[in-house]
């Protein structure tokens, strides 16, 4: 176990590989095992990668919150029209726990992670930040929430329009036929969860297993922009490339100059 923890840095940047190439592979057919898989190596790439960059424990803390929480909302969702409004699974996510698929769980703890440290190269110019104000602990939660929701606006109408991932009880709503209220919630939920996280850090902050390398340091800007490219390329309803352009593409640049002044700075 501690031989496979020092080579973490390694490992993320094959697990990182093998995200972008499934997700390269879903461009071409999308299916059951090819969402799973990609999934998968998304959550595994991100956990990686936050153990990498705030330590063993935290970053176990980070997942725990983010899976708990996650499936939690959407369960509720599922069942009882919480938080997104009403909607029913089907059966193309796979495996399911409650009424959840599993892979949704994982998914929320790979986004929040990714704009946890988008957020911080933001503002902070650093992958982490340490311990701020119980107000920027407030903002940058936020920060956050608006960075994965940035994601939802155009893969909530893909899974819905072109995989049939689940079907929404209300049709009309303002948002390509969805309902504005899954916004609302996907906000909700992702602050809750990068809020709940930040909170487990305010008197401790985090400490990297090892030295963290610019390379290293581009994982979650990699994860993000590959999605962005994804959406860009294959968003239905057409509208939907150009928004995750803007969308997707500000915190992509912002965040790129950040990890640019802190390369600098190494």
């Amino acid at each position: 176990m501690k031989s496979l923890l020092n080579h973490l840095p390694r490992l993320t940047l094959i697990l990182l590989a093998g995200f972008l190439i499934a997700l390269a592979s879903r461009s071409w057919t999308e299916t059951t095992t090819l969402l799973i898989v990609s999934s998968i190596l998304m959550f595994a790439c991100c956990w990686a990668s936050a153990s990498h960059f705030l330590g063993h424990a935290p970053a176990f803390r980070f997942v725990v919150i983010a899976l708990v929480l996650g499936w939690f909302a959407e369960e509720m969702g599922a069942r009882f029209g919480w938080f997104f409004g009403s909607y029913t699974y089907t059966e193309v996510l796979g495996p399911r726990i409650g009424s959840v698929p599993f892979i949704i769980p994982l998914m929320w703890f790979a986004l929040c992670y990714v704009a946890y440290v988008i957020g911080n190269l933001i503002v902070w110019q650093s992958p982490t930040d340490g311990v701020p104000s119980t107000l920027m602990t407030f903002i940058m939660a936020f920060l956050g929430a608006m960075i994965v929701t940035a994601y939802d606006l155009g893969a909530d109408p893909y899974m819905v329009f072109t995989l049939k991932a689940w079907i929404m009880t209300k049709t009309d709503g303002g948002w390509f036929g969805e309902t504005l209220q899954g916004f609302v919630g996907w906000m909700s939920v992702s602050f809750a969860i990068i809020y709940g996280f930040r909170l487990t850090l305010r008197n401790k902050p985090p400490v990297p297993s090892s030295r963290i390398t610019p390379l290293y340091a581009l994982v979650p800007l990699l994860i993000y922009g590959g999605s962005m490219v994804f959406q860009a390329l294959k968003g239905n309803p057409i509208e939907t490339r150009t928004i995750a352009l803007f969308a997707m593409g500000i915190p992509v640049l912002t965040g790129l100059c950040g990890w640019m002044r802190w390369k600098e700075a190494q």
